[in-house]
């Protein structure tokens, strides 16, 4: 089967919703829930699993779910099944070119050939792309509390149990006090803030004061589309700025390391269009020495096995997002992903991205399904 192509029969759309621990609450709202498209290739003798990451409201990207659900169904699936089998999955971006943007949906369906592909193989999704370990140093994300004393005894929850890394959510009004308390009360703690792009150059000041509290780095602090103003803030303070949303592919990694608008870059599956372009966006900062990590989306199980798989790339030297599956859902869609008292977490070593979603929980979580036929857009 070494060199059998994908024939893929139908593709399945599964809506899920799972309550979250805790409300997650950032510079673009909070959310109660995580709602997801899972998508399932049918390739007769396998099947593959991928999850589009988009939420349910365009605030992160132009991206959200209700679009993502139509754009897979009425352009990216038929444009993937009308092209007849696989070869590899590098094809998959090929055929869905024509499709101006809809990069979250596109990783997503991406993945799901990944993994069916790879599983026809019987190859790991980590060992394929081209991964260095078998574990990966994790942080943890930290949404925005209702109160200093809250977002500490959560931080210290998540230190007890071996998160290497602290990222704080900011936004105007709730940044440099915050950050200052939580910087007295954990001296030692590598500490970052995120912004989610909520300020402009005019609060370079905020900035400045923030470059005194020794962060690791300051995530996106800028709107997403202006590089030449994250230039200008890197140019006034030490602490790195990392990007996020401005990063939507190899070439804007390229041109944002050229202008010297970041120091570091979130590399995020969904975001940039899927694993292979995930991975150019690697190769990109590796050659000019740029630190990179992978980035999370409140993903299921499923999502988060392939976020895993990236994270074992050579150059991801920092600690990601990819938090343990009790950091967001009571019960995750997969067999549970757990962080070691050390701080890691294991990179799946099975075939394909290494997990499935699990039949009863799956069942109970989803809220509609979709599926489309080859038959039927030949």
């Amino acid at each position: 089967m070494m060199d059998e192509p994908l024939a893929i029969e139908a593709v399945e759309l599964v809506e899920v919703a799972l309550p979250l621990v805790r409300p997650f609450r950032t510079s673009f709202g909070e959310e109660q829930e995580k709602r997801a498209i899972l998508i399932r290739v049918d390739g007769g003798d396998v099947q593959g699993w991928g999850e589009c990451v988009a939420p349910e409201e365009p605030r992160y990207s132009e991206e959200w779910l209700d679009g993502s659900r139509l754009s897979l169904r009425n352009f990216l699936v038929p444009a993937l099944l009308s092209g007849g089998p696989l070869s590899n999955p590098t094809q998959v971006g090929v055929r869905l070119a024509w499709v101006r943007g809809h990069r979250i949906a596109k990783a997503g369906l991406e993945a799901a050939v990944f993994d069916a592909w790879l599983r026809l193989r019987g190859k790991n999704l980590s060992e394929h792309l081209g991964g260095v370990r078998t574990r990966v140093v994790c942080g943890v994300s930290v949404g925005i509390a209702p109160s200093i004393e809250a977002m500490l005894d959560e931080i210290s929850g998540y230190l007890q149990k071996g998160y290497r890394r602290v990222k704080l959510k900011i936004e105007p009004g709730r940044d440099v006090r915050v950050v200052e308390a939580v910087r007295q009360a954990l001296p030692d703690v590598p500490l970052s803030v995120d912004a989610n792009a909520a300020y402009s150059l005019a609060d370079a000041p905020m900035f400045e004061a923030l470059d005194e509290l020794g962060l690791v780095m300051i995530e996106q602090p800028l709107h997403h589309e202006d590089l030449v103003d994250h230039a200008r803030l890197q140019a006034r303070i030490r602490t790195p700025i990392c990007l996020d949303e401005s990063i939507r592919s190899a070439r804007d990694a390229t041109a944002a390391i050229e202008l010297g608008s970041c120091k570091i870059i979130n590399i995020k599956p969904g975001r940039v269009g899927g694993l292979v372009e995930a991975v150019r966006v690697h190769d990109a900062a590796l050659r000019d020495k740029i630190p990179v990590w992978i980035g999370g989306m409140l993903e299921t199980g499923v999502g988060r096995a392939a976020n895993l798989a990236l994270a074992a790339l050579p150059g991801v030297s920092m600690p990601g997002d990819t938090s343990a599956s009790d950091r967001y859902f009571h019960q995750d869609l997969t067999p549970p992903f757990v962080l070691a008292p050390d701080g890691t977490m294991a990179v799946p070593g099975g075939p394909g991205i290494g997990v499935e979603p699990l039949a009863e929980r799956l069942q109970s979580c989803t809220v509609r399904t979709e599926t489309i036929l080859r038959r039927t857009v030949m």
